[in-house]
């Protein structure tokens, strides 16, 4: 039997030939200012084992690898740790914002089975928290006034394809022929699997899923947040299909309908590449962007105005979640007057050798600014040659005005459409704009054999 304070009633539950149990028990609607605390109570046989201390409030599911897992508290002296992490940590008394952790794990088949703990949040408790998760979770708080729970399933280096299911990637013949057929061909596929982590067992399919997403689908949810894509960033266009899927199979996992899913764009990096105008994580955003317009309820938080891009591990998580949390705030909870959205492309107009942008007025938030008050950064322009020149750009009320010396009869434009692009458009919401192209020219080859060695991409190197 199961049995909860707030409902004074008793449910009968009956066990498999396995002894494995599910019961239900419906938990009335969070209620803003409500922090009571509850007793949940499981009896059999007479044994009983008793929850307390629990609150009635969102759960939010956080996933992807090493960005997402990135703790607050860092090592003095050292480049990690969020910025400012001594000051959040002594600030971060929420006991009525909590999370559970779950612990690594791998499988080759799907598990029932998850460990982990529910920690309550306090200046003891929150230096090893994902800093992204705790960004999003406080400001869903301070704006809700309800109680915030994360459940955290995370690990570094880890591959999109890891976390989504065998029969989701068997159901796409690119999927299947890119992520899954080389898998079972190959001899890890035969390989015992355990606990143990390894650089290389987090890139392999299915096996987090199995382990990490579909244990968790008993637990009622509000939605997902994702930051994930470093080791993907060489798919490109593939990853929007891989995310489709992904997404989908977790959804149908969950069974609560179409749950948001709100994901961060990856941030500026050279990825060992110095060539200022390399642009194949460029593409890769654009296939982050893409996944928008693929599925239904998504969000992306726009992070090209970090400026550290040869950083993996970007270490201003603040905004981050703070942008994922106006997302959810403004598309889940409705709450009117929070915008979500920096200044997206909407169209261009070409007079001469000058170019006009214009955004869409949704995205404006106010209006154009720049953060440092200077002439807004990163726009490209190319002609007939299909050769991109740096740009002069400036605001003229709700526009962008651009002209090159270089370029007499521009027909195509780019914004922050490089690996290292750091921007300084922004709205005055303090949004920062998409990246963007007008062109669909075909790509140049590109060598994506590099070998990376994680522990210096890590670094920095």
């Amino acid at each position: 039997m199961i049995s909860a304070d707030w409902t004074g009633k008793q449910v009968a539950l009956i066990t498999d030939e396995q002894g494995h149990w599910r019961g239900a028990i419906p938990v009335p609607k969070a209620t803003p200012g409500d922090f009571k605390t509850h007793t949940l109570i499981v009896t059999e046989n007479g044994n009983a084992i008793t929850f307390s201390n629990l609150q009635i409030g969102e759960v939010w599911l956080a996933s992807g690898q090493s960005n997402m897992q990135f703790g607050i508290k860092g090592s003095p002296g050292k480049d990690n740790g969020v910025i400012d992490y001594e000051k959040v940590i002594a600030e971060a008394n929420y006991p009525n914002i909590r999370w559970l952790y779950v612990d690594l794990n791998f499988k080759a088949q799907p598990y029932d089975q998850v460990t982990g703990k529910w920690v309550v949040c306090s200046p003891e408790t929150v230096g090893h928290f994902s800093g992204v998760a705790y960004f999003y979770a406080r400001s869903l708080y301070q704006h809700l006034n309800i109680p915030v729970g994360i459940i955290l399933s995370t690990i570094g280096a880890s591959t999109g394809q890891a976390w989504t299911s065998r029969t989701e990637m068997e159901s796409d013949t690119i999927l299947f022929n890119k992520y899954l057929k080389p898998y079972d061909d190959s001899p890890k596929s035969k390989e015992v699997i355990n606990a143990g982590f390894s650089f290389e067992k987090v890139t392999r399919p299915m096996l987090l899923y199995n382990a990490m997403i579909h244990p968790l689908t008993g637990f009622s949810i509000k939605g997902f947040i994702w930051y994930q894509g470093e080791f993907n960033h060489s798919d490109k266009w593939r990853y929007t299909l891989l995310e489709e899927h992904m997404i989908k199979g977790w959804r149908d996992d969950f069974a609560q309908g179409d749950l948001p899913f709100y994901f961060v764009q990856m941030p500026s990096y050279f990825w060992n590449n110095n060539d200022p105008k390399a642009d194949d994580y460029a593409v890769f955003r654009e296939a982050q962007a893409n996944i928008r317009n693929k599925v239904k309820n998504t969000g992306m938080a726009v992070t090209l105005d970090d400026n550290v891009p040869r950083l993996l591990h970007p270490r201003n998580k603040k905004p981050v979640g703070e942008r994922l949390a106006r997302i959810a705030l403004n598309k889940t909870y409705k709450i009117k007057g929070i915008d979500y959205l920096g200044p997206q492309y909407k169209k261009m107009k070409v007079s001469g050798n000058k170019v006009d942008i214009s955004y869409k007025s949704e995205t404006l938030g106010g209006g154009l600014v720049t953060r440092d008050t200077l002439a807004p950064r990163q726009f490209f322009v190319a002609g007939d040659d299909k050769v991109f020149h740096s740009a002069t750009a400036a605001i003229e009320g709700d526009h962008i005005t651009l002209q090159s010396d270089s370029v007499a009869n521009p027909i195509a434009v780019r914004f922050a459409f490089t690996n290292m692009a750091v921007i300084n458009l922004f709205n005055k919401a303090g949004l920062p704009a998409e990246p963007f192209r007008t062109d669909d020219w075909e790509e140049q080859p590109k060598d994506n054999k590099i070998k990376l060695d994680y522990k210096k991409l890590n670094e920095g190197k």
